[in-house]
């Protein structure tokens, strides 16, 4: 099996040739999600328990929702961690 060699590029450009930029950017933006709502919730002073409850979910989905490497949170729980933090949740295409 032969290599490409990357000599000079940038690690966008590496990752683009190798196919693997879009499911790179989707987990980082998922780390940073389950990162930022779990700051929020540290200020809050909001345990998991007390945060499900408000979110009128389960303990069990917010634990997805705050494992950044779970991608199976929807846009409605999104939503509703975001109401809870007193957050707005934005969306876009890029």
């Amino acid at each position: 099996m032969t290599r490409k060699r990357h000599h000079g590029t940038s690690l966008e450009s590496f990752l683009a040739e190798e196919g693997l930029l879009e499911e790179t950017r989707f987990t980082a933006a998922k780390k940073v999600i389950a990162a930022q709502i779990a700051e929020a919730m540290k200020q809050k002073g909001l345990t998991k328990t007390a945060m499900a409850q408000q979110m009128e979910t389960t303990r069990a989905q917010l634990d997805r929702l705050l494992d950044p490497d779970n991608d199976s949170v929807t846009l409605a729980t999104l939503k509703r961690a975001a109401k809870t933090l007193g957050k707005t949740l934005r969306l876009e295409l890029a």
